[in-house]
């Protein structure tokens, strides 16, 4: 590029003149309207009305005593709300940190020299390189270059491209789709297209995922069934109590309620999807869309690209071979759009120009006598590019692209043209890159003169082997899709370590039908030669076979093939913005190791949600039981406390207590849990329901156990002497202590956990607390609980051992990990 830009000075002047290049934030919603958003549902509103019901009763009986009942749910909602209103900060915080990771760049001349320079300091004046895939960051004049075509569909709702001759206006948000060149900005930020408008591209908008929809369907079953238990125990109670116990038989049922809702279930499922989220960008994949983070865990298929993805992306010649080396070199040098001195462009160029420079070539002395007239941008369709220069007063071509495509139209004995084809192919073989370099008189697109060619090597990341065998391991297959030859596509697969690699091209993807294809796809892991079309169609095959397909992609053709995969995953280095901004995932580093990685968070994100489930779900199950047969016993044999009201196991105040302790802390501190034998195991089936068979038997049993184990406790203790109070006080330590240490079984349902520290000081704190609740006077007041002696507390050891190793037998049964009979590239 040689036309002059802005100095630093300059641009850093213009910048406070007028302002940042972007657009103005959305003014976030203030933090107490967010706290009362938390508020917004039926269950909420029930228990507002439970707290209504028993302040107004306090006023009724002319403040006797306290609303304890109605202070304890307030204080569960209040909790509730505080950790749902600092999680949704805490979520947009996240998205804004994934703003500025994905916010554009620009190509700038800056100093005589082009430098990447981030979007928001472009300033009226830059000069800006532009190139297919690349989405404008301002309005300007195109200045320099040819062939640039531009959709502008995102200003004026016309779909057809529109051509931009040398001279012709650009506008902020428009998409180029074809060509390159260079700009002059003349408007920044709000006076641009995209500011007069007032739109911007790069929102983020979080979108509710199916996970979150299923977890909201299961809280309202469980409210629907609970809501009729609590009508039926405020039924049975007035028929037993009578009209004049109706604050405490409302408030009783109510407690039930409270007490076997997972009120923290969406606090909990918050947590885990931003620390998953946070957990994945530190491995350098920005999760766009955290619909994509479900998917995840289930993708069964990993279609990726080999350049840049498998390998180094860092390519260097091996040998040139041709009979005119100064006219290859030529080639290499005019038909290429790379600047080594700021090292920007493809780096096959790049490795090109350096060769060259090496050879003795002044690139800018050559640029110098051959300025350039036309071309024709290298497109997978023609698989060359072609660049026309003036040589010596006359019009030249020079060439380079894919051996097959350049033969066919070089003029050549057939005896040559097969030996050289025969040359390619068995460079290629070997790994190489081979591109062929041809001559031209005028700006034909056939009769060229051969030149020869030019073998390049793009090494494989030292990473992929491993993650490869993860991935597999996982059951996740691997598909390799690529544009290159496919001998070249078949030695990387060799040197990544693929297992029975079998290559397909894109020619032969066209000639099949849909049930071939499909059955072509099973068998095959190497797809060489495909262009976006077999790209999208491969997606589709996979999908149409029941496939959770991840896809990577990097170019402005490969967004329709990210947009139909289960998971698009777009490349942060190399990709075009089109690219970012329709996939689900980006990926930092361009690393295939980076998918895999993230496939892993997205499994432990799925698993820790479980896991709570489980965990919660087991102890609701177990006080239900014990409070509605306990009930039905008093009733039966005439059982009152000394007020004369029905002597149930626990009271509403310690239902609460039990559910506030459990569902806090050590729940929340689930979603710091860490899984390392989740790749062990196959993906979980997309149809899946949120809670599999095991889970539920899991539950179904421990909580069978500790509610049968508390009915046990009920009817055994008032028989050896226990008092009514001091059998209530062992029932209420037995169920909260259970609870608690119950939480290990429910995350040891399937393989091993890293050491969860913030668990244990949980559980430890919980159970701490417990003890003060009988140890305390004050406390042990509040709960209407008694002191008890050493045997009580040897009892209740006792109890809450049996509880955990019945629960953790039950997961040792139940939650062994599915035996896998065949490997992921077997499977079909």
């Amino acid at each position: 590029m040689n036309i002059a830009g802005l100095s630093q000075h300059e641009a850093e002047r213009l910048l406070r003149e007028y302002g940042p290049n972007e657009m103005p934030e959305p003014k976030p919603d203030p933090v107490w309207l967010r706290f009362l958003r938390q508020f917004r549902s039926p269950l909420i509103y029930m228990l507002f009305f439970a707290v209504a019901f028993d302040v107004g009763d306090w006023f009724y009986d002319r403040f006797e005593g306290w609303p304890v009942e109605g202070a304890m749910i307030a204080a569960v909602l209040l909790l509730n709300a505080v950790l749902g209103t600092l999680q949704e900060v805490r979520s947009e915080e996240a998205l804004a940190q994934l703003r500025t990771l994905t916010a554009p760049f620009a190509w700038a001349v800056r100093g005589g020299r082009l430098v990447r320079v981030p979007g928001r300091t472009l300033v009226p004046g830059d000069l800006v390189r532009i190139e297919a895939g690349e989405r404008l960051g301002a309005d300007g004049q195109l200045v320099g270059g040819g062939g640039v075509m531009t959709d502008e569909s995102v200003l004026t709702g016309e779909s057809v491209p529109v051509d931009k001759p040398v001279g012709a206006e650009l506008h902020s948000g428009t998409l180029v789709l074809r060509g390159k060149g260079a700009f002059r900005v003349s408007r920044t930020g709000q006076r641009s297209s995209m500011g007069r408008i007032a739109t911007s591209l790069e929102t983020i908008v979080r979108e509710r995922t199916p996970l979150e929809r299923r977890l909201d369907v299961l809280g309202r079953q469980i409210a629907h069934c609970i809501g009729w238990l609590a009508v039926l125990l405020i039924a049975l109670g007035l028929l037993t109590e009578g009209l004049g116990r109706l604050d405490e038989v409302v408030m009783f049922a109510v407690a039930l309620a409270v007490a076997a809702i997972p009120e923290g279930m969406p606090a909990v499922v918050t947590l885990t999807l931003a620390l998953g989220v946070q957990r994945m960008a530190k491995r350098n994949a920005l999760v766009r869309r955290l619909a994509a983070v479900e998917s995840l865990g289930s993708v069964t298929v990993i279609a990726t690209d080999k350049t840049g993805t498998l390998t180094e992306n860092r390519m260097f010649v091996r040998e040139v071979v041709a009979s005119d080396e100064p006219a290859a070199l030529t080639a290499m040098v005019l038909a290429n759009d790379a600047d080594l001195a700021a090292r920007v462009g493809d780096p096959l160029e790049i490795a090109l120009l350096e060769h060259a420079q090496a050879r003795g070539v002044d690139l800018a002395a050559k640029h110098r006598a051959h300025p350039r007239r036309g071309e024709r941008p290298f497109d997978s369709a023609w698989q060359y590019m072609r660049v026309t220069v003036s040589e010596e007063g006359r019009l030249a071509s020079y060439v380079k692209g894919a051996p097959e495509a350049v033969l066919a139209r070089c003029e050549l004995a057939p005896d040559a043209r097969e030996t050289w084809s025969s040359r390619a192919a068995q460079a290629a073989s070997g790994g190489l890159r081979v591109l062929a370099l041809a001559r031209a008189e005028g700006s034909a697109d056939e009769g060229w003169a051969w030149l020869g060619l030019a073998t390049l090597w793009d090494p494989p990341r030292a990473e992929v082997p491993s993650a490869l065998r993860e991935a597999e391991r996982a059951g996740v297959r691997v598909l390799m899709v690529t544009g290159d030859h496919p001998a070249t596509a078949r030695a990387i697969a060799e040197a990544i370590g693929m297992h029975g690699i079998e290559v397909v091209t894109g020619a032969e993807l066209d000639g099949l039908s849909e049930e071939a294809l499909r059955a072509r796809v099973r068998e095959a892991n190497v797809f060489a030669r495909v262009g976006p079309d077999h790209k999208l169609r491969l997606v589709e095959v996979l999908q149409a076979d029941g496939e959770i397909v991840a896809m990577t992609g990097d170019g402005v053709n490969d967004s329709p093939a990210l947009k139909r995969a289960d998971v698009g995953v777009a490349m942060g280095q190399r990709g075009s913005d089109v690219a970012r901004e329709v996939a689900d995932l980006v990926l930092l580093d361009d690393d295939f190791a980076t998918i895999v990685g993230a496939v892993e968070e997205g499994r432990g994100i799925y698993e820790n949600i479980q896991s709570f489930i489980r965990f919660t779900f087991s102890t609701n199950v177990a006080l239900i039981a014990l409070v509605v047969t306990g009930a039905a016993v008093a009733y039966a044999t005439g059982l009152r406390d000394t007020t004369g009201l029905l002597l149930v196991p626990l009271t509403a105040l310690q239902l609460l207590w039990i559910n506030f302790l459990g569902d806090g802390p050590p729940a929340l501190a689930l979603a710091l849990d860490r899984s390392p034998g989740l790749m062990d195991r196959p993906p979980r089936p997309p149809q899946s329901g949120l809670l599999d068979v095991p889970s539920k038997w899991f539950i179904f049993v421990t909580g069978a156990f500790k509610g049968a184990l508390g009915i046990a406790l009920l009817i055994v203790l008032p028989v050896v002497g226990y008092a009514a109070a001091a059998t209530r006080t062992m029932l209420f330590l037995y169920e909260s202590v259970g609870k608690l240490v119950s939480v290990y079984p429910s995350r040891l349902a399937a393989h091993r956990r890293r050491i969860n520290f913030v668990l244990h000081g949980a559980v430890a704190a919980g159970v701490l607390l417990q003890v003060l609740t009988v140890v305390v006077p004050g406390l042990r007041t509040f709960l209407e609980l008694s002191a008890l002696g050493a045997p009580s507390i040897l009892v209740l050891a006792l109890c809450v051992f049996t509880t955990w190793a019945v629960a953790a037998v039950t997961a040792r049964v139940i939650h062994s990990p599915p035996r896998r009979e065949c490997t992921a590239q077997t499977r079909h």
